[in-house]
């Protein structure tokens, strides 16, 4: 193999150990490392539970000696400035690692370039760029998070073949099969929140979190819009939100006239619309501000139209069953305001598979 091809294999397997922490680490990137000597791997980790330590720590842990002489891929430049811990840059340079190949230059401020820059003057050799694409894909959650103050926006619907989540009398239950419903726990577990809207509250009462598959710790912090704190105090999302965290977003003006933070559920304000409702971008803000770098999106229609239009939608999860519902029942996704097909939101599709009976399409936004 030549170099290059070598150093894609290793931070592809970088990659792979990254993903373990989606979901786990905010605000922190879900980060890979492989430490590799004499073409075998010494040491490899991925960032904890909670952001730390991070990958390349976890990693020179299980090298040990092993990492003087070695090189390190890591799928984002090692982080350079003092937070609850030490540079990883540091780190590497004091295990007497040789070189240090990374995917990218990470975007926040008090790293970017830095932690490359301490690399190379400790006498490191340093390539970057390596499986760039794929690692921007990866660490897309924390890149928008950076640079644009909002978390990566992956919207889910569940929907019969003609667009439809319910009949005309609500009954909704269920559309998907088993094996569908049980790939959306999956999904839950690689977000760090999950976003609906008050009707969904009122008509389903979710519990939204990650349940089946040994995976209940690693369900996300539920979101619920909520402008005039108007939910029922009852519902399954405020009686369990001492277990599993919960914010209701509202307006400057609600107060809790329901009582809904008597049972842990914590209150964001956000700013409205000139029509009252909740202003969408300024929710993407506030979560951001707050760590949140994935975000699902369950629903309602209204919640996925407000995002569509405010072109917040990084990437579509559609599950299709083989029912047909008919114009009457309820759509996925409500009213868009679009007169000209052209300015409608387009989208790519990047996977296709069978999930029992029904079929998941992946659709990303296009460029």
């Amino acid at each position: 193999m030549t170099p290059n091809t070598i150093d894609e294999r290793w931070m592809r397997l970088a990659l792979t150990l990254g993903r373990r922490g989606l979901g786990q680490v905010w605000p922190n990137p879900a980060v890979g490392c492989v430490i590799v000597k004499e073409g075998r791997v010494v040491g490899r980790g991925w960032t904890q539970v909670g952001g730390r330590p991070h990958a390349e720590v976890h990693a020179l842990a299980q090298a040990g000696d092993g990492a003087k002489g070695a090189t390190a891929y890591v799928t984002l430049e090692p982080c350079a400035h003092h937070g609850k811990s030490p540079p990883c840059a540091n780190a590497l340079v004091k295990a007497g690692l040789s070189r240090v190949v990374s995917a990218l230059t990470d975007p926040d401020p008090r790293v970017s370039g830095k932690g490359h820059s301490i690399l190379r003057e400790a006498g490191i050799e340093v390539s970057e760029g390596i499986c760039a694409d794929l690692a921007k894909d990866a660490h897309r959650g924390f890149l928008l998070r950076t640079t644009q103050n909002r978390p990566l926006v992956t919207l889910k619907l569940a929907s019969s073949l003609d667009g439809r989540i319910a009949t005309h009398t609500g009954d909704s239950k269920w559309i998907t099969g088993s094996a569908a419903r049980r790939s959306v726990h999956l999904m839950r577990a690689r977000h760090d929140a999950i976003l609906v809207g008050r009707n969904t509250v009122s008509n389903d009462d979710p519990d939204l979190t990650v349940r089946d598959m040994g995976l209940s710790a690693r369900s996300p912090v539920r979101v619920v819009l909520d402008s005039h704190l108007s939910s029922d105090p009852c519902a399954k999302l405020v009686t369990s939100a001492g277990k599993t965290p919960t914010w209701f977003c509202h307006a400057d003006t609600a107060t809790d006239k329901n009582g809904l933070f008597q049972s842990g559920v914590e209150g964001i304000s956000c700013a409205t619309t000139a029509a009252g409702q909740l202003d969408i971008t300024d929710v993407l803000h506030k979560l951001a501000a707050r760590g949140i770098t994935r975000l699902m999106v369950e629903g309602g229609g209204q919640v996925a139209a407000s995002l569509l239009r405010a072109d917040c939608v990084d990437q579509l999860a559609l599950y299709s069953a083989g029912v047909v519902i008919g114009a009457e029942g309820l759509p996925n996704i409500a009213d868009m305001g679009f007169d000209m097909l052209k300015d409608a939101p387009r989208f790519e599709r990047v996977q296709a598979s069978s999930i029992g009976p029904d079929v998941l399409t992946v659709w990303k936004r296009a460029a």
